[in-house]
């Protein structure tokens, strides 16, 4: 048996026994997490875009997208839709160690939007986005993240796979369905990191993850259908592995699978800014927390991390808020000014501040050796010769600093202010208990 075959079977056996309390735990968090991302989102130019496509080509279905007369629409326009909408503002938590994998945004609104089709609940949902997430995290494992180095933008590669597996839990395949939607949807694998260097057009970040959500409806539907794909599509001469990547482990494809749990690496995250903006936000924050000074004092700030940082995110004079929020110069420099916890704070006018410009131009960035996603060092000289230095190795609301329910309730309330907070307090109460929800037809705004 090859590996694709191992994960289809290992996808298609999967039982809500076999889940861990802490890793259902885990992922209702992540769910709520991911469904106040998705509200938040939907209010964004950009998403409206994509909504107001999703209504013209998606009309008479079920599926709700989510946020104010966001539907209903057909299930793969849902999926797009909140997909895109989960990852509008840099909001959903992705995995760590990093992995290029973001199992809110890519996995659930998939689910979601079939869930209401067919009148699914919530056992089969979590059910379903566990397997799907063990699945999707272990090939992304695989890839070493080589393909997002060659310029594939990571969570849009392997984004199809894990809805595709979710979608086929959710509708009870075997392992030969699994297989052919596994099959089918390595062929919708896409998405490409060219934004980061262009330093235009960051909407297509936020498309990819809508398109692999609603990549894994197609292919899931299709293969429910009768449809075939490639059983060796992973690992094959021509298959995922070796076409996106430079280099890849065929054996993080199946270590540990089925008794360590990469839902328990689902994290997430604090500030609305990528991931690598993270740990240097939080170091910035305790020196903030002990030391009195402010923009005006400051002289430089150097701030050290993983060499994807300086490769990617170096960007000093961002032309929008999406751009803004991958630039960790500019992140930094905007926490002198604003709020860098709420995503309000990345707007258009924070683009044009002088100030924050203008100390945005006064952070330089390094690679440290060894250093992981985690970690960061901020040192800031201030105008009178003091040095301020901050190491952080752990970033809280990641697997080593897990959120609790209470964490997770304040984002989600933070994001979701601006509609009625007892309607939103009901979302969050179900979403927490939703192996009791027998449909999803009440997830609405």
């Amino acid at each position: 048996m090859n590996e694709t075959a191992t994960l289809a079977k290992y996808a298609a056996n999967f039982r809500y026994e076999d889940i861990p309390q802490e890793a259902l735990a885990r992922a209702r968090n992540t769910l709520c997490d991911t469904v106040g991302a998705i509200i938040f989102g939907f209010g964004l130019p950009w998403s409206q875009m994509i909504v107001d496509y999703a209504r013209i080509y998606g009309p008479g279905g079920r599926s709700r997208i989510l946020g104010p007369g966001g539907g209903p629409v057909q299930p793969p326009m849902a999926a797009l839709a909140n997909g895109a909408l989960g990852h509008a503002f840099e909001l959903d938590g992705a995995i760590k160690p990093s992995s290029g994998t973001h199992p809110g945004a890519t996995i659930f609104p998939a689910l979601l939007a079939v869930a209401q089709e067919r009148g699914l609940g919530g056992r089969d949902l979590i059910t379903a986005f566990v397997a799907a997430t063990e699945v999707m995290v272990r090939i992304a494992m695989a890839t070493k993240k080589s393909n997002e180095h060659r310029g594939f933008h990571a969570p849009a590669t392997t984004g199809p796979f894990g809805a595709a597996v979710g979608v086929g839990r959710l509708l009870g395949f075997g392992e030969p369905k699994m297989i052919n939607a596994l099959g089918i949807a390595a062929s919708l694998s896409c998405g490409l990191v060219q934004f980061s260097r262009s330093g235009t057009g960051g909407m297509v970040k936020r498309l990819h993850f809508g398109r692999a959500s609603e990549s894994g409806v197609l292919a899931a539907n299709l293969a429910e259908r009768g449809f075939t794909g490639p059983h060796d599509i992973i690992e094959g001469e021509f298959g995922f592995l070796r076409v996106f990547c430079d280099e890849f482990d065929l054996t993080k494809l199946t270590a540990g699978l089925g008794q360590t749990f990469m839902t328990m690496n689902i994290y997430m995250k604090r500030f609305p800014c990528h991931g690598t903006g993270q740990a240097p936000l939080q170091a910035l924050q305790e020196l903030q927390a002990r030391h009195q000074f402010g923009a005006a004092d400051v002289e430089w700030i150097d701030v050290g991390g993983p060499p994807d940082m300086v490769d990617r995110h170096n960007i000093l004079e961002p032309k929008d808020p999406m751009l803004a929020q991958y630039s960790v110069p500019f992140a930094v420099a905007l926490a002198f000014f604003r709020d860098p916890k709420d995503p309000r704070s990345f707007d258009d006018a924070a683009v044009s501040d002088k100030g924050i410009l203008e100390l945005c131009r006064r952070v330089r960035l390094h690679a440290e050796e060894k250093a992981g996603g985690s970690t960061a060092t901020v040192t800031i000289t201030l105008k009178d010769g003091t040095v301020l230095k901050e190491r952080v190795t752990q970033v809280k609301g990641t697997p080593a600093l897990p959120p609790d329910r209470a964490d997770v309730h304040e984002k989600f309330t933070l994001l979701t202010r601006h509609l009625p907070s007892k309607k939103m307090d009901e979302i969050f109460d179900r979403l927490q208990a939703m192996e009791a929800e027998r449909d999803f037809d009440w997830l609405t705004v």
